[in-house]
């Protein structure tokens, strides 16, 4: 019943230093050993065979380590498709602005880098999903626990709008590695080169100002290690759960890839397939026929002068 999309992954470049409390972590990756289970046949049936329009909608979460492509992958999602991207921070600071009853409660405890409870952190979340009931939405930032993912789950299943999609993106622990230990920042202006796929003209200096590139403080094998390990602490729970509500409609897919690029065609192929009411933006569409325009132009012009 198990389907695991996936690609492979490039093997950690010969002579990178990696420490021995990566070498732990990548041995305890129960997320990168063990597909997860999604059946595509099975989300389309559910949308097909339940008889609730709401099926047909996007409801999505989306996990990754950290430096996976999460963001990159959300990001294009947006752009493309007629999918609406809801940031847990920028909903917590729209209640604060607004001084909402939710906003009045949690500006006190972030002005004093309290932890809001997770019934609040629901309180905010769904207080703006109960708007999207007809709408195709992605989630970002919420869950974060077991039981933050508990209390949305039952939440929303509750009110007839489950979620219908939960994607693990699955980039190997030693490519992040390889990524982070290659990737050098201009701090002024926020460039960011790769020294494998993005490198400086002049090794050391930033291609505009001449300036010195520095490491950012949190790019280096121990800081990332431990950033692992709370991800696998946190994250490996709710993916479990998230599994086990396969059968209540709720798919879970493990996408594995290298980069963005080769995990895209998978993401698209779920949900055009999964979800066939999902359109793509207007202007997206149009950006692409003008595209397409221009290019059969060119090649009419080209082959004009060809003949002649």
């Amino acid at each position: 019943m198990s389907v695991l999309l996936a690609s492979s992954s490039s093997p950690l470049r010969h002579g990178r230093y990696v420490p021995a409390v990566l070498h732990r972590a990548f041995g305890g990756s129960s997320t990168s050993q063990k597909a997860l289970p999604f059946s595509l046949r099975n989300a389309r049936e559910s949308i097909a065979e339940d008889g609730k329009p709401e099926s047909r909608f996007v409801r999505m979460l989306m996990f990754g380590k950290p430096g996976a492509g999460k963001g990159t992958l959300s990001a294009r999602l947006v752009k493309k498709y007629d999918i609406m991207s809801l940031s847990t921070g920028d909903l917590l600071r729209q209640h604060i602005a607004e001084r909402t009853e939710i906003g009045q409660i949690t500006e006190g405890i972030v002005a004093t880098g309290g932890l809001i409870s997770d019934d609040i952190m629901l309180r905010v979340v769904t207080s703006r999903l109960e708007l999207l009931h007809n709408k195709h939405w992605l989630l970002d930032g919420f869950p974060r626990t077991l039981g933050q993912g508990k209390l949305l789950d039952d939440h929303l299943r509750q009110r007839g709008t489950p979620l219908s999609l939960v994607v693990n993106i699955d980039v190997a622990d030693e490519i992040i590695l390889g990524r982070i230990s290659d990737r050098w920042v201009h701090l002024p202006s926020g460039r960011v080169y790769n020294l494998s796929y993005n490198p400086p003209k002049v090794a050391g200096l930033d291609d505009e100002t001449g300036e010195p590139l520095t490491k950012r403080p949190d790019d280096n094998p121990e800081i990332f290690a431990r950033r692992l390990e709370k991800f696998y602490a946190s994250t490996s729970p709710l993916l479990s759960y998230f599994a086990s509500q396969a059968e209540n409609g709720t798919s879970l897919v493990t996408l594995k890839g290298a980069t963005s690029d080769e995990i895209w065609p998978q993401l698209e192929n779920i949900l055009n397939s999964a979800f066939p009411s999902l359109k793509e933006r207007q202007d997206h569409k149009r950006r692409n026929s003008l595209s397409d325009a221009v290019l059969a132009r060119a090649e009419a012009d080209t082959t004009t002068r060809s003949v002649a």
